[in-house]
């Protein structure tokens, strides 16, 4: 007979078999959850800490600027050229553009969206293969911050636990701020600004909305929508996908969707990357040698120099078509430098004609010999090459020697033949350069007209030959070696440019000495200012001295029976001291000139050394290039006379 059970008994057993399955259900969920945390702890085990996030040092490149802070002249980068940006400088319509494509749902997930995983893993299901798509803005930034790019389970493990993590502890804003600043574009650029630079040369407020487009497009595959390679038309089709998922999110109209689809691209082309060469690669190789390749590439320095970029661009531009002009006389190389006398700062640097010219100019008279580099840098030299013969334009050094031995304008030598005895094995005769002989001239005279014969009378006589010396060196002038002898006079030993023309600055600064100065200051990364030009003056030659100079240098009346009344030398209603020095053989051809505000220098001539023909004087060859660029500088400072002399 079959038992039957009370419904308490019923109760009862069913509550005990109802125990049973909860507890062999709790026990099966243990084990699950024991199994999933080892399965976590063993993927997580070596996780980075989110909070180090803000702590990483992010590479930027270094920036070398003009004077302005305006003009980009060089940037110095590793792997990952980047300009940061807080996300506030950042155009909406970028960030738009971006979400959109990338991750609408971005200010709404938690670091995760699960549906684009869901939907991301049906497809890698259907297809048979892990592609793991549907990554948000925070996974796209763990991935490329912390993790490789493989893909497994375990990386994307890794992936999602810390994207929830990061957007847990971090504003949405700060998130994609990072994220902007880091995504790579192509052209090893990485970062919305450095990309519209790249690409637009426009910083990245300044996009329109096509560009904006671009931009976003680009992140799905920055190498294959390069605008520069076979795939730009799938990079302009990625463009109007953008813009129309923007329409579908509400973030701009149906309408200016299909305006901004019809507007044309206009990418920048890939040309040279650096402005000014010859100055900008010196401020560079100063740049390594004091901080480091390495840290320059990732240390994110803005480098402010002296540079003033329109007399730049004169400069070269001025420089390039004299010396094009000069080739009737043999003359295919020539170089430019200007300082700012009161502060030493280098306002321009051409240290050849063309850095990007040929080396072997078109007509070269001589053929191979007239081979040279142009991107040698004539102006600063080498320790190899450390200068050029100045011919005459040494000649202010020794007449301002003779003046602070007492002597003055007004004292009287005499022009005639000369034997000045033996030097170096042979009598020493010098001429003048038209032959002739003046008799009794007073030192003003025999300065302004660049008289030989008198000069070296006045470095022998009066002047003192070691004493010249020098005072030459006291001005800046470090490339002068013994054993010296009277032709230094003539521009016998070599200078480099850029000393001498900042040792006739001393004379436009009342006698006061500044060392050349490329860089105005140094910021790092954050603003903060590691290094400034405070170089001080020094009084290296007096007052008086450097008055009766300037006088005599900008008289042009004085030199008017050399040179004519109407000269390259002569700046009508302007003061303006110049001094020309041609070499004896014609290999080089010198104009200086300076006012109380800047300081030129022009040399002309080949590489090689090689002579000119038709032996023109340098006021024919580099007179009409410094003319050219001081009647673009006269203009851009207020007008100002030297002190008179008493």
């Amino acid at each position: 007979m079959t038992k039957k059970f009370s419904f308490w008994e019923k109760f009862k057993i069913k509550g005990k078999k109802r125990f049973l399955t909860f507890k062999i259900l709790g026990g099966v969920f243990l084990i699950c959850f024991i199994f999933s945390l080892f399965l976590f702890f063993y993927y997580v085990k070596d996780f980075p800490r989110p909070e180090k996030f803000t702590e990483r040092r992010i590479p930027q490149s270094t920036k070398i600027y003009d004077r302005s802070g305006e003009v980009l002249l060089y940037e110095i980068y590793g792997e990952e050229k980047r300009t940061w940006v807080p996300l506030s400088e950042i155009p909406d319509s970028l960030k738009k553009a971006v979400l959109a494509t990338e991750d609408a749902d971005f200010y709404y997930h938690f670091g995760v969206d699960l549906k684009g995983v869901l939907r991301a893993v049906f497809a890698d299901l259907k297809i048979g293969l892990p592609v793991y798509g549907g990554s948000t803005i925070p996974q796209q930034l763990i991935r490329s911050a912390f993790l490789t790019t493989e893909k497994t389970a375990e990386r994307k493990t890794r992936e999602i636990v810390l994207a929830i993590e990061l957007d847990r502890r971090y504003s949405k804003d700060q998130i994609l701020e990072w994220y902007l600043n880091q995504v790579p574009f192509g052209q090893n650029t990485y970062g919305v600004e450095a990309a519209s630079q790249t690409y637009f040369k426009k910083n990245a407020l300044q996009l329109s909305l096509p560009e904006v487009a671009v931009l976003a497009s680009l992140i799905k595959a920055p190498s294959h929508l390069s605008p520069y390679g076979e795939y730009k038309d799938e990079l302009l089709g990625r463009k109007d996908y953008v813009l129309s998922r923007m329409a579908q999110e509400k973030f701009i109209t149906k309408e200016e969707a299909e305006i901004a689809k019809k507007e044309e691209i206009k990418f920048i082309k890939i040309s040279q990357s650096i402005k000014a060469p010859h100055f900008t690669l010196w401020v560079k190789n100063y740049l390594e040698e004091k901080y480091g390749n390495d840290f320059l590439m990732e240390g994110g320095l803005k480098v402010y120099t002296s540079l003033d970029w329109d007399l730049q661009e004169w400069a070269e531009k001025v420089l390039k078509e004299g010396v094009e002009g000069n080739s009737v006389y043999n003359a295919y190389n020539g170089a430019l430098v200007a300082i700012a006398p009161k502060t030493g700062e280098v306002l321009s640097l051409v240290g050849s004609a063309d850095y990007f010219g040929e080396s072997y100019p078109e007509g070269c008279i001589s053929g191979k010999n007239c081979l040279f580099d142009p991107q040698f840098n004539v102006a600063i030299g080498t320790d190899k090459n450390p200068g050029r013969q100045p011919g005459s334009a040494f000649k202010p050094f020794i007449y301002a020697t003779a003046f602070k031995k007492g002597y003055t304008d007004n004292t009287i030598v005499i022009d005639e033949l000369t034997n000045f005895g033996e030097w170096g094995g042979k009598d020493y005769i010098p001429q003048n350069y038209d032959g002739l002989f003046r008799g009794p001239i007073t030192l003003r005279r025999a300065l302004s007209q660049s008289l030989n014969i008198p000069a070296v009378k006045v470095l022998l006589n009066l002047a003192g030959l070691e004493d010249s010396v020098k005072t030459a060196q006291n001005m800046g002038i470090n490339t002068l070696t013994p054993p010296y002898g009277p032709s230094i006079v003539l521009g016998g030993w070599e200078v480099k440019l850029i000393e001498i023309t900042s040792a006739y600055g001393v004379f436009a600064n009342d006698g006061l000495k500044i060392p050349p100065v490329f860089i105005l200051k140094i910021e790092d990364s954050k603003g903060n200012i590691i290094e400034k030009n405070e170089k001080t003056p020094q009084r290296v030659l007096p007052s008086q001295v450097s008055r009766l100079i300037n006088d005599i240098l900008s008289d042009n009346e004085a030199r008017t029976p050399m040179f004519g009344a109407r000269s390259h030398l002569y700046f009508e209603n302007y003061q303006v001291a110049a001094k020309t020095g041609t070499t004896d053989s014609f290999k080089d051809c010198w104009t200086m000139g300076y006012t109380p505000f800047i300081s030129v220098g022009v040399w002309v001539g080949n590489n090689n050394n090689e002579s000119m023909i038709r032996r023109q004087p340098a006021a024919t060859v580099a007179g009409p290039i410094f003319h050219s660029f001081m009647d673009k500088a006269l203009l851009k400072y207020p007008k100002e006379n030297f002190l008179k002399p008493e």
